[in-house]
């Protein structure tokens, strides 16, 4: 084993785990007679060869990097807040609605207005189900994975019966929304090659850096944290369990929604119907369990997961090798970063003394 400090054994044992990832993927091209480098080249080129894929590569990090932190805040808590599609969604639709149906308001209204609409879609689909837990102790789990079918479908409803079909160019498709109410800004999608990057990018910064605030400076991250490592010993210190869990959720939920916003006003530009849950929803918890819960890592772990996805897709048509192995390839990464604790049996924390020794230490003191 090698002795290393604790910051440096987390960070070896993601490196690893992200390493072992790659190479089951490669492990698995080979035996269907793929070639690995090939395959891994393409992948990255494509991501970050060229200015569009750069920017491709940045628009699809930016939603992840949302609902990770929403996550985040949730497992601080000490909950496992899975409703992310549903929140998401939540925030998606509404925030699409809203500019549908105000084209002509400025922009400096229409689009603060649309997001914090958004925001609270969200915040209000995770709040119920942080209240539920807050009041009767129903199992987190369950209800927002049952709220990810509630919304699907009370989506899909509102959307097709009672969205005016002023809005719609179909019943599965709204109509592309104003240039009031966009996240997209024309000079920055020419920067980098007519992607589809937008102003999402600076928002889920801004993001990062109050998730960070809110969690190492302030009194209610402090309580969120204490309450999700020590429900009774906080209890104790006088901090109301209940009022922390409904905030941890709002909290959670509405960093969800902010990703459907800026995949609605940022990335597509109008609201379609949805067969099934969003994958910015699932796809940020895993880069949240990858970031280990952190603002940096969440930045880093959700690059690492775009950069698989948009390169996927370049390593598809250019090296011909099936996009199924992208998704084989992120699911080993989490399963390793899942067993971090038996990679972590590779490294011994410096300064550590073995049990036995500490015990005879003492045992000499007191003689």
């Amino acid at each position: 084993m090698l002795k290393v400090t604790s910051k440096t054994k987390q960070n070896l044992v993601l490196i690893i785990s992200i390493l072992a990832g790659f190479l089951v993927g490669a492990v698995i091209m080979l035996v269907w007679s793929y070639n690995p480098l090939q395959a891994y080249s393409s992948m990255f080129m494509s991501a970050l060869g060229n200015m569009n894929g750069l920017g491709e590569t940045i628009r699809e990090a930016t939603p992840l990097i949302f609902t990770a932190i929403g996550f985040a805040i949730a497992s601080n808590a000490g909950f496992f807040n899975i409703g992310l599609p549903g929140q998401a969604q939540a925030g998606w639709l509404t925030s699409i609605w809203l500019v549908l149906a105000n084209p002509n308001m400025p922009k400096f209204v229409l689009l603060p207005l649309a997001i914090v609409a958004g925001i609270i879609a969200g915040a209000i689909v995770a709040g119920i189900a942080g209240w539920l837990r807050a009041q009767f102790g129903t199992n987190e789990v369950i209800t927002t994975i049952m709220f990810n079918y509630i919304v699907l479908y009370s989506s899909q409803y509102l959307m097709q019966q009672i969205m005016p079909s002023r809005l719609r160019i179909d019943t599965d498709t709204t109509k592309t929304i104003s240039a009031n109410g966009s996240l997209k800004i024309n000079w920055l999608s020419s920067m980098f090659g007519d992607s589809r990057i937008n102003a999402g990018i600076f928002l889920a910064m801004i993001a990062v850096f109050l998730y960070w605030y809110l969690m190492k400076k302030t009194t209610i991250g402090f309580e969120i944290q204490s309450v999700g490592t020590n429900p009774f010993a906080s209890r104790y210190a006088g901090m109301s369990t209940k009022k922390n869990i409904i905030l941890s959720m709002l909290l959670s939920g509405g960093f969800a929604g902010l990703g459907g916003v800026v995949q609605g006003l940022g990335t597509y530009q109008n609201y379609f119907t949805q067969t099934t849950s969003l994958d910015i929803g699932w796809d940020g918890l895993s880069v949240a369990l990858l970031g280990g819960g952190t603002a940096v890592g969440i930045l880093l772990a959700a690059l690492l997961f775009s950069i698989l996805k948009i390169g996927g897709l370049g390593m598809q048509t250019i090296a011909g090798i099936p996009y199924e192995i992208v998704s084989i390839v992120i699911a080993a990464i989490i399963f390793f970063v899942a067993i971090q604790y038996v990679i972590g049996l590779l490294f011994k924390d410096k300064g550590s003394t073995p049990d036995i020794e500490k015990v005879s230490h003492i045992t000499e003191g007191e003689q």
